[in-house]
C-alpha cells in the first residue's frame, strides 16, 4: 500500500547576500503596517479622561510658557507676529518631531515578542510609530488655524507648499528615528540619551527665536539642522514671516535626504542583530 504520510515543505530563512533594502518586501507587509499604526493609534488615548486633546495640550502650554518667557520678558523678537503665534507655529511641527522621534526610538525594544517570534522587515516598526502620530499632529494644527484666524493672518499662496515641508517633518523625525531605533535595540542607554537630544535640539532650532538672528554668513551652516528649515518653512508657508525658500532651505533638504538614507541602510545592516540581542 502508498503510504498516506504527506511531508509539508520546509522553509528556511537565510540573510540576503550582501545588502539589499527590500522595498518590494516591506510593501507585502503593508496590512502589518496599517494594523500597527492603528493600534498605536487606539492604545494612546484608552482610558484617558480627555482623549485626543492631549494633542494639543503639549503644545498650547509649551507656548504659554515660552510666551512668557521668551516674548515678555525675554523679548525675543519675533518677526513683527504676535509672539503666541509665532511659537505655537514652531511647535506644531517640532511636537510631531520630538514625540515621533522618541516612539521610534523605543519602538524595536517595545515590540520585542513579536520580533523574536515571527519574521517580517523590522522596518515597519519605526515607519509605524511615525505615521501614527500624524492624527495629533492635524489636531494641532486645526488649534494653529484657529489662532490665525483670532489674530486676523490671512495665509498667502505659500500655503500651497504645506505638504511639501509637512512631508519635511515625516521625513526628518523617521530619519533620525532609524538611527535612534536599531542603535536603541543594540545600546539600551540610547533610549536616555534621546531626551537629552531633543531638549538640546529645540534650543538649537528656532523655535523661540527667528533664524534671522543668526547671522547672515552662517545662515547656510544652520541649515544643517533639518528643521530649521523645516520650521522656518512652516512659519514662511503659514505666517508669511520667517526664512523663505533659499541656501538654508537646500541644505536642511541636503540634511533630510542624507540621514534618511543612511538611517535606511544602517537599519537594514542591524536588522539582522537585533532578534539576536534585543
Amino acid at each position: 500500500m502508498r503510504s498516506s504520510n504527506t511531508f509539508s515543505p520546509t522553509v528556511v530563512i537565510k540573510p540576503s547576500p550582501g545588502f539589499t533594502l527590500k522595498f518590494k518586501e516591506f510593501w507585502n507587509y503593508r496590512e502589518l503596517l496599517y494594523f500597527l499604526i492603528w493600534r498605536d493609534i487606539k492604545v494612546r488615548y484608552k482610558q484617558t479622561m480627555i482623549g485626543a486633546a492631549w494633542a494639543v495640550i503639549q503644545p498650547f502650554f509649551t507656548m504659554v510658557v515660552f510666551s512668557v518667557i521668551f516674548g515678555k520678558f525675554a523679548k525675543i523678537p519675533s518677526e513683527g507676529l504676535p509672539y503666541p503665534i509665532f511659537a505655537y507655529c514652531a511647535l506644531v511641527p517640532w511636537t510631531y518631531f520630538a514625540n515621533s522621534l522618541t516612539k521610534a526610538t523605543n519602538t524595536m525594544v517595545a515590540n520585542q515578542n513579536m520580533i523574536t517570534k515571527v519574521y517580517f522587515p523590522r522596518l515597519v516598526l519605526p515607519v509605524s510609530a511615525v505615521i501614527s502620530g500624524i492624527p495629533d499632529f492635524l489636531i494641532s494644527f486645526l488649534v494653529l488655524i484657529g489662532m490665525m484666524f483670532f489674530y486676523k493672518i490671512i495665509p498667502t499662496v505659500n500655503i500651497l507648499f504645506l505638504p511639501l515641508f509637512t512631508l519635511l517633518a515625516i521625513l526628518t523625525a523617521l530619519a533620525v528615528g532609524l538611527w535612534t531605533s536599531a542603535a536603541n535595540a543594540i545600546y539600551r542607554d540610547v533610549q536616555y540619551a534621546v531626551p537629552f537630544l531633543v531638549q538640546f535640539w529645540l534650543f538649537a532650532s528656532p523655535v523661540v527665536y527667528p533664524s534671522s538672528l543668526i547671522p547672515a554668513h552662517w545662515r547656510f551652516l544652520y541649515g544643517l539642522n533639518p528643521m530649521a528649515g523645516v520650521i522656518e518653512g512652516f512659519r514662511w508657508v503659514l505666517l508669511d514671516k520667517g526664512e523663505p525658500p533659499g541656501l538654508m532651505l537646500v541644505v536642511s533638504l541636503f540634511m533630510i535626504i542624507l540621514v534618511f538614507v543612511g538611517g535606511i541602510i544602517y537599519f537594514r545592516r542591524m536588522e539582522g542583530k537585533i532578534a539576536d540581542v534585543i
